[in-house]
């Protein structure tokens, strides 16, 4: 399975750069098309698993003005 991340960067908060290391450092992977990340799941994954890896984006991304969309198939 994998989740893809769409972020939306706002011009009031850091930069793009900043953003990519904070999402780099939980292991996704910066990708070109219709999604700006992808995390690879090493196994299939519950929604419970999702969630909480949902919240480990938001901490990491709070503060930062960007905002952002997870899809996970």
């Amino acid at each position: 399975m994998k989740t893809y991340l769409v972020i939306w960067f706002s011009s009031n908060g850091v930069c793009p750069s900043e953003v990519t290391q904070r999402l780099m450092s939980l292991g996704f992977e910066p990708m070109q098309g219709g999604y700006d990340f992808v995390y690879k799941w090493e196994s299939g994954v519950g929604i419970d698993q999702v969630l909480k890896f949902g919240d480990k984006v938001f901490l990491s991304l709070q503060g930062t003005g960007a905002m952002f969309k997870l899809e996970t198939i």
